[in-house]
């Protein structure tokens, strides 16, 4: 039986910098299997481009004249649908803008440096992200106009109870839309914790809790050393960070951040904070794989699994990048695989039989 011979990415990229469309043509193109078919000054010409060449990704950048990014991401989604990897700011508000754009359809995202020096350090970077952009599925997208979820009503404060269940999200590749679909459709009543590993450089974790929080009936921050896991919080891995888990002599659990060398070439890594969370919650731990490309979260999972925890993953139909799911199902890990809009319910479902202890310190 051949092999068959994986074909070339045809790319279209977008950006107002003449110099910078340069050096990204030569970053893609330094790869054997990347074709630069057309260039974009602005969204309108990047709109007609996509029109005119159907390449399989593009690259597009948020600040441009006469159409910025985010307007002609919505117009590409709405009316000619492809992959799209952004190349954005790493500020706090480039943060915000990219989310924005991860929610409306674009499926990752590349910070751009912030010197024409640094540029090269993201070849490897953005040639991997645009290869597997190729073979994601594009999903329909929300548009600007649309809420996640209606103004949100009856919003506990975090229960002061220590959460005697955890559920452990792990996702890349698609994860912060998938998050955006999870955690806003769970009821304020929850009664476990969550702790979200999701791969994204430092700035970027901390718009997406921000981004979670305000459509949320749970409270979400980024995490911080030392926050406590408690019932009805969800708490975002800092990005540039790995999380262990620590529980005290009243057994009271909390998180450690560390920065120690990258797993899986990722900082943090879902199988670094299982290995803790596998330990210290056994039977009453949930892990939760979504959307992204790699394997990590695959030995994690089965490590916990082990330890008596419980290991749903995201199906393949509803995945951008049927990755990180198809690891852990085929190390033997995954229980069941779950449609994305399951799995709310599969989380609260879980806590419902683990319900957190009445006693307990904030």
């Amino acid at each position: 039986m051949s092999v068959p011979i994986p074909k070339d990415v045809r790319v279209v990229m977008a950006d107002d910098s003449l110099v910078m469309r340069h050096f990204l043509r030569q970053l893609l193109e330094a790869h054997p299997r990347i074709i630069v078919v057309g260039e974009a000054r602005n969204g309108r010409e990047a709109l007609e481009s996509v029109k005119a060449l159907h390449p399989d990704v593009l690259v597009l950048d948020v600040e441009m004249p006469v159409m910025n990014g985010i307007d002609a991401l919505e117009r590409i989604m709405g009316e000619c649908p492809l992959p799209v990897v952004m190349f954005s700011s790493g500020t706090r508000n480039g943060a915000e803008v990219t989310l924005e754009a991860l929610s409306l359809g674009a499926v990752d995202f590349v910070p751009k440096p912030a010197t024409r020096v640094n540029l090269a350090s993201i070849g490897s970077e953005i040639c991997q992200k645009v290869i597997s952009a190729s073979s994601a599925v594009v999903r329909p997208a929300r548009r600007r106009s649309e809420k996640p979820l209606a103004p949100r009503i009856q919003r506990r404060d975090v229960a002061r109870d220590n959460a005697g269940a955890l559920c452990v999200i792990g996702s890349s590749t698609g994860g912060p839309s998938a998050l955006e679909t999870i955690i806003p459709a769970l009821s304020s009543e929850l009664r476990g914790s969550i702790l979200v590993c999701q791969h994204m450089p430092p700035g970027f974790t901390s718009s997406l809790a921000r981004r979670l929080d305000s459509i949320s009936r749970v409270q979400v921050k980024e995490a911080e050393d030392g926050d406590l896991l408690l019932a009805g919080r969800v708490l975002v891995v800092p990005g540039g960070s790995h999380a262990g888990i620590r529980k005290d002599k009243m057994g009271v659990h909390s998180v450690r951040l560390d920065q120690s060398p990258p797993v899986h070439g990722v900082r943090p890594s879902v199988d670094v904070v299982l290995a803790d969370a596998a330990r210290l919650f056994g039977p009453n731990l949930l892990v939760s794989i979504l959307t992204g490309m790699g394997s990590d979260g695959a030995k994690g999972s089965l490590v916990a699994r082990s330890h008596g925890a419980r290991i749903v993953c995201q199906d393949e139909e509803t995945s951008t990048v049927w990755g990180m799911p198809r690891a852990c199902l085929e190390a033997g890990a995954s229980q069941e695989q779950v449609p994305l809009t399951r799995m709310a319910s599969a989380i609260q479902e879980f806590f419902s039989k683990k319900a957190a202890p009445k006693a307990g310190r904030s």
